[in-house]
Parts: structure tokens; C-alpha cells; sequence
């Protein structure tokens, strides 16, 4: 009813009308209220074609509101309204890019029972789905399926099959057998068949076999494409051919193939892996220069090469320099930087970096938990040399958090206390200490009683109480000799 009142219908509904309407709606929720206001105006004999449905279901699926786009399915059928295949592969590509291929595969068989008989483009996409998402075994019974009902082999089926073949090194043989019987089944491979192989072959660390592939590839006048490059030069870095991998990024820029954001990203990881920080550095400008945008992981490859070497104010401008883009680091990448600080003694940076990442509101995944223990721990330990108070506050501030503190932070925070004498700080710290469930050890033990002994009304009131206790327990002499008798 609240939409009604936002316009006026005409006199005459036409679906491009309410086609405008529903397009013209960012709100996913007040375009299906629109859809719904406009089949109420029956009145003026307006119904839905497959123009409004298909616009509808396909504004739901990239809201991913998967039920409301199934429940108008069911309404067109009632509806007796033309379902067409791309209606269906809509909800399929839907469900894969939310990782559901199990889901794909269900909307796909529906497509019968609505009198929709997919093509090979159905069977296709919903094949390669499987395959994307690592459904193998249910892929492999696809592709028979397949095969049983007529889909003959074509070079786009054969491709996602090699695909699937090539991520298991017990099926790269097979992968590599069709791909030879390919010209015999009248398909030509075409760049995507040998991009798909020589990124098995580097995956699974046969560099040159992924060589000779390429190599062929040329010969047989398949030009080598963006991807297909970038696989070879992340296979060459990552089996340390950093020389080689850089000729080739040289090769492919002489042919006008422009490198993107993985290329650059996987040469600058090899780099940083061989200690080539400077290097990676330089080619980050370039980057930037040919109007590349580094992603994360381009930034978190070249911080982590740089804290490796110890340059840690290069990495800290790196790091204000993503967060200038817009990027927000992660809490794998601060841990980079706190733990470079903490290697060269500089706890109070570490610490500053610690109190930012918390701020920022970046909180560990179950990844990165036993890092987040590990670098507020050593803070906190480092701290106790240089600034007990700011240690003190930082601990308070970690247990605040649930973050679990080890017996050597425990132990280094309350000897440092009872050094200083602020005994009752230590005492409330051992508290805390047996309340946790960790034990201490004699080191702990004996820099508590070495702190209260240490106090000049504690050794005079001890000394008493041992006098006293001589006097109480000892026997007395004459008991002594009575007893001998």
C-alpha cells in the first residue's frame, strides 16, 4: 500500500512500465512491493510476462534472496507464463557465486518439470559450477550424465572436464591424455585449455612441463593471454625461477599484453621470498604507474618482504599507503609489523601499532588467534623493560579482551612489579594468575617473596615471628635430657 502512494499507475499498465519501475528501484525489497502493486491493477487486465518475472528473479538472485526468486518460478508456472533457460541459469550462476553448487544443480533439474529443456549451455555452465566449487565427485557423475542424454564433447565442455582433471595430481595424466585426443574429437584447444593445464602443471610444481606447454602453445598459434602468463610467472616464483619469471613479465610486455594485478603480485612475492624487498618496491611503482590498482594481497606481499628484512619504516609507509587507498589491514598484517618492532626492541611502536589495530576494530579469525596471543603477549613482555605502567595497562586490556596470557608474560610482568616494590600490583597479578588456571612456577614464587622480603617492615615482622616460633616450638633443654632417660 505505501508504494502505491509514491506514484500514480497509468490506465493502461504495460510490463516496459513496470519493467522501468522495478529497475529504476534499488531497494530489492520496495521493487518486489512495486512487482506485486502492479498484478494488483487487474482492473486494467495487467499480468506479468517473462520480461517483468525474469527482471524480478534476477533482482532477487543478486540480492541473494534465493527463496522469493524460487517462489516466483512456481508462480509463473501457475501462471502458465513462458520460463525461459536463461531464467533458470540465472538462479544457477546465483547459487554458484554464493558457493551453493549443490543448490545449482537442484534448480537445474527443475528445468524439466517446467517444460524447460536445457540446451548444452545449461549443462555446461551447471558443469562448470561443480567444478568451480570443488564438487568433483558430483561433477565427474554430471559429465556422464551428460554424455548418457547427447551432449557431444565440445571444446568448452572439454575444458571445464580438464579443469576438473587438473586439480588432483592423480588425474593430471588423464587431463593431459584428452587434451591429445581434443584435435581427434574435431576440437581445437584454444588458450583457455592450455592456461588450464600449464596452471596445473606450476601448481603441482612441474614447471617444465608447464614450460613445454607454453612453448607449444605459441607453435600451434594459440596466443598466450593475460592469465595464461600470469600462471607460468606464480609457477616460476614459486619454484625460486625469479630471474626467469622476470623475462617472461618483459616478454609478455613487448607484446603489448598488459600485465594485471596477479602478475605484478605474484612477481612481487617471489622477490620478497628471495630477499629482493628494494626490488618489489620498485615494481610497486610501476604498478601504480600503468594505472594498476595493488589489492591486498599485493600490499601484504610487500610488507611481509620488508619486516623479513628488517625495514620496517619502509613497511609502515607501505602500510599508511594502503590505508590511503581505502584497504584496511588485516590482523595477520599488523602482527607482521609488531612482531618486526618487537625483533629490534622497539615495544613502544609495537605497542602503538597494537592500540591502533584494536581502535580500527580489526579482531583475529580462527587463523590468525594463536597470532593475536603470541604479539600481545611479547608486547607486553617487552614493555615490562621500558614502560611497566603502559605493560600494566596493556594487560589489563588483554585480559579485558579474553585474550589468553602465558605463564612467561604472567611471570615477566610480576617480577617486574616487585622490583619496583609495587607489591600490591604483583599480588593482584597472582590472583588473576591462579584465577586463569595457570600455575606458578618457582621463578614466579620466588620473585614475590624476594619482593616482600625486600621490604623493611616485612623482614622486621618476619624476624620476629621466626624468634616467636623458635621460643614456641623449641623443646626445652631439660625436656630434652628427661626424655634421653
Amino acid at each position: 500500500m505505501g508504494v502505491k502512494t509514491m506514484f500514480k499507475w497509468s490506465k493502461q499498465i504495460t510490463p516496459c512500465q513496470v519493467s522501468q519501475l522495478i529497475r529504476a528501484e534499488k531497494d530489492v525489497n520496495k521493487a518486489l512491493v512495486i512487482f506485486d502493486a502492479a498484478t494488483a491493477e487487474y482492473a486494467n487486465g495487467f499480468r506479468h510476462d517473462s520480461s517483468t518475472f525474469s527482471l524480478m528473479i534476477s533482482k532477487l538472485v543478486s540480492a541473494n534472496q534465493f527463496r522469493p526468486a524460487e517462489d516466483l518460478l512456481d508462480r509463473m508456472k501457475k501462471e502458465r507464463c513462458n520460463i525461459t533457460e536463461d531464467i533458470f541459469l540465472s538462479i544457477c550462476r546465483g547459487y554458484g557465486r554464493v558457493h551453493r553448487p549443490l543448490d545449482a544443480r537442484r534448480v537445474f533439474d527443475k528445468m524439466k518439470e517446467f517444460e524447460c529443456e536445457p540446451t548444452e549451455r545449461s549443462y555446461i555452465t551447471v558443469f562448470s559450477i561443480l567444478v568451480e566449487e570443488n564438487q568433483l565427485k558430483v561433477a565427474f557423475r554430471f559429465y556422464r550424465y551428460m554424455r548418457e542424454v547427447g551432449i557431444r564433447p565440445s571444446v568448452a565442455s572439454l575444458n571445464v572436464l580438464i579443469k576438473a582433471l587438473c586439480k588432483n595430481s592423480e588425474t593430471m595424466d588423464s587431463a593431459l591424455r584428452i587434451f591429445r585426443e581434443m584435435p581427434n574429437r574435431g576440437c581445437t584447444p584454444d588458450s583457455y585449455t592450455f592456461g588450464t593445464l600449464i596452471n596445473g602443471f606450476c601448481r603441482l610444481g612441474k614447471i617444465n612441463e608447464a614450460k613445454e606447454l607454453f612453448k607449444e602453445m605459441e607453435t600451434k598459434g594459440c596466443s598466450p593471454t593475460v592469465v595464461t602468463y600470469t600462471c607460468l610467472i606464480n609457477g616460476l616464483c614459486q619454484a625460486k625461477n625469479v630471474d626467469e619469471a622476470m623475462r617472461l613479465f618483459e616478454d609478455m610486455r613487448s607484446k603489448d599484453i598488459e600485465p594485471n594485478v596477479f602478475t605484478y603480485s605474484s612477481l612481487m612475492d617471489g622477490l620478497c621470498k628471495g630477499g629482493c624487498s628494494s626490488q618489489a618496491t620498485e615494481l610497486l611503482q610501476r604498478m601504480v604507474s600503468k594505472r594498476q590498482r595493488p589489492n591486498l594481497i599485493t600490499y601484504s606481499t610487500l610488507i611481509n618482504g620488508l619486516c623479513k628484512e628488517g625495514k620496517l619504516q619502509e613497511a609502515v609507509e607501505i602500510l599508511d599507503r594502503m590505508k590511503l587507498q581505502g584497504l584496511k589491514p588485516d590482523a595477520g598484517l599488523y602482527g607482521k609489523i609488531i612482531s618486526g618492532f618487537c625483533e629490534i626492541s622497539k615495544f613502544q611502536e609495537a605497542a602503538n601499532f597494537l592500540d591502533e589495530m584494536v581502535l580500527g576494530g580489526i579482531s583475529p579469525n580462527r587463523v590468525t588467534w594463536s597470532l593475536h596471543i603470541r604479539i600481545h603477549n611479547m608486547v607486553v613482555q617487552g614493555l615490562c623493560k621500558t614502560d611497566p605502567n603502559r605493560a600494566f595497562q596493556l594487560y589489563l586490556s588483554v585480559r579485558t579482551r579474553g585474550i589468553s596470557i602465558d605463564t612467561q608474560t604472567y611471570r615477566t610482568i610480576i617480577t617486574c612489579f616487585c622490583k619496583k616494590g609495587d607489591m600490591h600490583k604483583a599480588a593482584r597479578i597472582v590472583d588473576e594468575m591462579v584465577l586463569d588456571g595457570c600455575v606458578p612456577d618457582d621463578g614466579t614464587w620466588s620473585a614475590v617473596i624476594t619482593g616482600f622480603w625486600d621490604r623493611q617492615k616485612v623482614r622486621e615482622a618476619t624476624e620476629l615471628l621466626l624468634v616467636e616460633l623458635m621460643y614456641k616450638y623449641a623443646e626445652p633443654e631439660e625436656d630434652i635430657q628427661n626424655q634421653d632417660v
